[in-house]
């Protein structure tokens, strides 16, 4: 069994960690941490969990977790996992980060859009936890870090038109769409209910930190420097991410062309779901599971592009991919633990 520990066990994508780990063949879970509502057992304080785990939540001791476990997640605001992730590391434990420290190896970028790395040294050694993309690096690595949410649903919409050379890499634009656990547990007057329920908005236009981590990946997929624009909405759901892709076509293709090479791209992956030619994603139906539906078309008059992808934020968008990482780190089957429907109605 792979004894696990979470730091940052009561925020959303701890909570949604344990939901998972619970229900994995190989995993353990021996430690429960994060800086608020210490001594209390995590199903009192998330009672979806009563009678299946009596861990309570305890104030972060490295070396002591660092004793007991195999793996921790480390379930973070930027800024704060580079506090305590290279103690983990050089203890010996593997770390995978749900936050944005270890995303990124152009650390300009990452100073740029965040704050001071206080472990730069550590960027050449991470591993960006794609698994569609990054696969064999995951297996391999030590210090994973896990892709943003919004970052998950743009990359693998986009990975084979850029790939393929199929679209001019300036003409990008990313409309995209989140339900409101994307904003954390922490209340704020953007996520309150007043605030958020019966209205859309933009927000953070030209200027969501996502950006930077879209680009460098994306980027490195075309082998040229890809600069989007990038727009995502706040709407009045829990859970999901729809993500529009707009791009000009620089060379002649049908959508026939276009969606069996996607099809053909991601053939191999469990987790990406080519839907048929006609039919668009829509989030009620990867809700509580680790899929990734994409759809496309192409619009003739304006010889332009449009794909179109959908999560669950909190699942293929943070804590599933997440395990789906552990299990590669493992060597055990990517699909462990993750074999769940979406949740519908």
């Amino acid at each position: 069994m792979i004894k696990v520990g979470i730091i940052g066990a009561t925020g959303y994508t701890g909570c949604e960690l344990v939901r998972i780990l619970l229900c994995h063949d190989e995993a353990q879970l021996v430690a429960l941490s994060a800086k608020d509502r210490l001594d209390e057992e995590l199903a009192e304080i998330y009672p979806n969990f009563r009678g299946m785990i009596k861990s309570k939540v305890e104030k972060l001791d490295i070396e002591g977790m660092a004793s007991k476990v195999d793996v921790v997640f480390t379930a973070l605001p930027h800024g704060v996992s580079m506090e305590v992730v290279p103690d983990l590391l050089a203890k010996g434990i593997k770390v995978i980060d749900l936050g944005a420290d270890y995303r990124f190896k152009n650390l300009t970028a990452y100073e740029k859009w965040y704050n001071i790395h206080q472990s730069p040294n550590l960027l050449d050694k991470t591993v960006y936890g794609l698994p569609e993309l990054h696969r064999d690096t995951v297996k391999q690595s030590n210090l994973v870090g896990n892709p943003g949410c919004y970052p998950t649903s743009i990359i693998l919409a986009l990975a084979p038109l850029l790939r393929n050379k199929w679209i001019d890499v300036n003409s990008i634009i990313a409309d995209s769409k989140s339900g409101v656990s994307g904003a954390g547990c922490s209340p704020s007057e953007g996520s309150h209910y007043i605030s958020c329920n019966e209205s859309i908005k933009a927000y953070k236009v030209a200027a969501h930190r996502h950006t930077a981590e879209i680009e460098e990946q994306l980027s490195d997929i075309a082998s040229e420097e890809v600069i989007i624009t990038f727009t995502p909405h706040l709407v009045p759901m829990n859970r999901g991410i729809l993500s529009t892709l707009y791009a000009n076509l620089n060379k002649d293709a049908n959508l026939e062309s276009i969606h069996q090479y996607y099809q053909d791209f991601y053939q191999q992956e469990e987790f990406v779901r080519i839907l048929p030619i006609g039919k668009m994603p829509e989030t009620k139906y990867v809700r509580g599971s680790n899929y990734c539906d994409i759809g496309m078309t192409v619009d003739s008059r304006t010889k332009r592009v449009i794909v179109v992808s959908a999560i669950d934020n909190l699942v293929k968008g943070a804590s599933g991919q997440a395990v789906q990482n552990m299990n590669l780190m493992f060597g055990l089957p990517e699909n462990m633990g993750l074999k769940m429907p979406g949740l519908y109605p």
